[in-house]
This record gives structure tokens, C-alpha cells and sequence, in this order.
């Protein structure tokens, strides 16, 4: 049977943001997949480098929207490091607390995604309804349902009082009982099931060797979790498991997922119950001290990488961000091989892709002469300058 290459993307109904797949396919089968990337930059990292830290943190959070508090939470423990500033244990635990609602946040959008992809979507608008419930504790908490802006350089920014205390609690105890409902419906629904079952397969060996991250790896029964294996913050206090699956396809996804959110809730229940007494943050200086330093944190769809370089001004001398989607797209490419065209995609949302979080940067390739390289700012200013229009200029109808 004849090899055809269809592509999907950049731009495609079937995608939210702009990416390049290219499957090479026998009939409905894939036998090879390309993943082509370049198609949504935004210069955020060389923006950082003329940026103070504080206002780093504003930019960090528009990394993306679902996991900002990811990024910021990743970056200002890199810059804390430097500082050596030790964080009042309040301002942790209260840090952590957005960090899980967050992951129940990030982990019901994705089961509602999942949901709809595979026809299923009474079990979206159900996720999806109750994803109101977290994005109103976040509002309680920060202000804000997207970009919580609760972090800042030696803690956090906003308090708690005992009514927040308590609607939090609230809220969590209707989402465990929802979560006994989503467990048994995502798990033993037939045709759902049936769905997601064998599709995607990442065997164990495979997904060390590509080294993928989060829930995609342990899906494939890898008990990986930074919280447990490198513990930041106060995740050395906290009591939880670190949730795997050994189906080594989408259907161990769903499984990870629907755990770790149990889990989140525990964890927020925890917090909540133990939350200690003091101060919530510490002054920081503006000037950072010369020094680097990597920074890892687990976020919803993996682990999150942070490298901060200092040069003893108020501004980074550089920084890079390796996003948990950058990681997985090798696996990607294994999970596709031998699935089926109508299996991609069910796939590729497995892995809860954030394209605007993987890419970042700018790269100029000229095909005739084979060079790439990274453009300067005033360079990109000078080959994408506007032409002037003159004032006699008549545009054509």
C-alpha cells in the first residue's frame, strides 16, 4: 500500500493554537509523525532580560494562562535561591494552596478536553461546570479566576482569614463528592472506554528513554512527581501519593488525572487545616547578587524548568523556560506511530499540549543560504520596520 503525507496544521479547525503535524500514513494507519514547531513566537525570554525581577513576574504569569502560577511560582523560587531568602512557612503552605487548586483547575479542563474528543460530552459540561467551583476559590483567594498574581519575590502577596478558610473547605468537600462520580463515570462508561482504551500506547521503556514528564509518564507506570522526588516549598510537609497507571495509553491518562485531582484535594484540605501562623512574606532585595540557578516545580502537565543568571543588576542576564509540552512532543511522536487517523486527535490532546508555553523565542532560518540563527530586538525592528505611507497616498478600493 502507498505512503501519503497529510499535514494538520498550522492553522486547522481542530487546533487551538498554531502548530505543524505531519503524518506519514499507509491507508487509515500512521507509520511516522513529524512534529514541526515555530509557529507562535512571542520573545518572552529576551523580553525578560530588560525587565526588572519584580516585573518578571507579571511576564512570567503570561506564559500561559491554565498554569501561570506554574511559571511564577518556578521563577521566584529560582530568584529566591539567589537572594537566599527563606520564604515564612505561611507564605508556602498559602503558595502551595494555589498551586493545587490550580492543578484541579488545569486537571478538569483536560478531562473535559479528553471527554470531547472522544464524544463524550455530557462528561465535558459536567467537568466544565464544576471547574467554576475552583476558578471561584481562586477568585476568593487572589481576585482574579486566570492570573492569580498572588506571587512575589520572598512569598506571597495576599492573606487568608477565616472566611476564606471556610468557603475553601466548602468548596472542596462538594468537589470530593463530584469526584466520586467522575471517577466512576471515567473509568467504567463503555463506550467511553472503549474509546480510550489502547490508544496512544507509551510503553514504560519508551517514555524513560524520550524523557517524558507528568501524567503522560506516569501513565506509563513511572511513579515521577518532583513534589516527592526534589520537594520545593513545603511539599515536604504535605501527606500524599504520587498517582501512576500501568494501561500505557490515553485511558492510564484519564486514570492519573482523576487521582492526582483526589489528591489536590487532599492536599488543599491539608493546607487549610494546618495552615501556620506569621508572616506571609519577606523583603527582598531589589538588586540580585551574580549567580544562576535552575528551578523545578511540578506543574499540572509536568515537571516545569526554570534557569535564572544573574549579574548582580535588578535585571536577569538571562533566562530560559523549559515547559513540560516542549518535553513530551518526542513522546507524542511514539504515541502516534501505528495509531490510527482518527486516533490523533484524541492523542496529541493527551498530553494537554500548551503550544504558547513551549515556544518563546525567535528564529530566523533562510532556506537559500542554510543559516538559522536568533534575531537581536533592534534586528527584528530594522527587517519588519512599517513602510511609511505618505499623505498622498490614495488606497486602492
Amino acid at each position: 500500500m502507498k505512503r501519503i503525507t497529510i499535514p494538520i496544521g498550522p492553522q486547522h479547525p481542530a487546533l487551538k493554537e498554531p502548530i505543524s503535524l505531519r503524518m506519514t500514513i499507509e491507508g487509515e494507519v500512521i507509520k511516522d509523525a513529524d512534529v514541526r514547531l515555530g509557529y507562535n513566537h512571542r520573545g518572552i525570554e529576551k523580553l525578560a532580560e530588560s525587565k526588572t525581577y519584580i516585573q518578571n513576574i507579571y511576564l512570567m504569569e503570561r506564559i500561559c494562562g491554565i498554569c501561570s502560577h506554574s511559571h511564577t511560582t518556578c521563577y521566584v523560587q529560582g530568584v529566591e535561591a539567589l537572594c537566599e531568602l527563606e520564604v515564612p512557612r505561611r507564605g508556602l503552605f498559602i503558595r502551595a494552596l494555589v498551586c493545587e487548586l490550580e492543578r484541579i483547575h488545569s486537571h478538569y479542563l483536560w478531562l473535559g478536553v479528553a471527554a470531547h474528543e472522544a464524544g463524550f460530552d455530557s462528561l465535558f459540561m459536567y467537568t466544565w461546570r464544576d471547574r467554576e467551583v475552583v476558578m471561584d476559590l481562586l477568585e476568593i483567594i487572589s481576585g482574579n479566576r486566570v492570573h492569580y498574581a498572588i506571587n512575589t519575590i520572598g512569598g506571597v502577596r495576599r492573606d487568608l482569614n477565616e472566611i476564606q478558610k471556610e468557603k475553601i473547605l466548602e468548596g472542596v468537600e462538594f468537589l470530593k463528592k463530584r469526584m466520586e462520580y467522575y471517577t466512576n463515570l471515567g473509568t467504567t462508561e463503555p463506550s467511553f472506554v472503549g474509546r480510550v482504551s489502547g490508544v496512544g500506547i507509551l510503553p514504560e521503556e519508551k517514555a524513560m528513554a524520550l524523557c517524558a514528564v507528568g501524567p503522560t509518564l506516569r501513565a506509563s507506570r513511572i511513579a515521577s512527581d518532583i513534589r516527592k522526588d526534589d520537594p520545593y516549598g513545603a511539599y515536604g510537609e504535605f501527606p500524599f501519593e504520587v498517582c501512576t497507571a500501568d494501561t500505557c495509553d490515553v485511558l492510564g491518562r484519564v486514570v492519573v488525572r482523576v487521582k492526582e485531582t483526589i489528591e489536590s484535594l487532599n492536599i488543599v484540605e491539608y493546607i487549610i487545616r494546618n495552615l501556620p501562623e506569621g508572616e506571609i512574606k519577606v523583603k527582598a532585595p531589589r538588586r540580585i547578587k551574580e549567580g544562576e540557578v535552575v528551578s523545578r516545580y511540578e506543574a499540572p502537565r509536568g515537571e516545569n524548568i526554570h534557569y535564572i543568571k544573574s549579574n548582580g543588576t535588578d535585571k536577569p542576564e538571562r533566562l530560559k523556560v523549559r515547559a513540560p509540552t516542549l518535553a513530551n512532543y518526542p513522546a507524542t511522536i511514539e504515541m502516534l506511530k501505528n495509531g490510527f487517523v482518527a486516533d490523533i486527535p484524541l492523542i496529541f490532546a493527551a498530553i494537554d499540549p500548551c503550544i504558547c508555553c513551549a515556544e518563546r523565542f525567535v528564529e530566523i532560518i533562510d532556506e537559500r543560504k542554510g543559516s538559522r540563527g536568533i534575531m537581536t530586538m533592534a534586528e527584528i525592528k530594522r527587517k519588519f520596520k512599517k513602510p511609511e505611507i505618505k499623505k498622498d497616498f490614495v488606497w486602492p478600493l
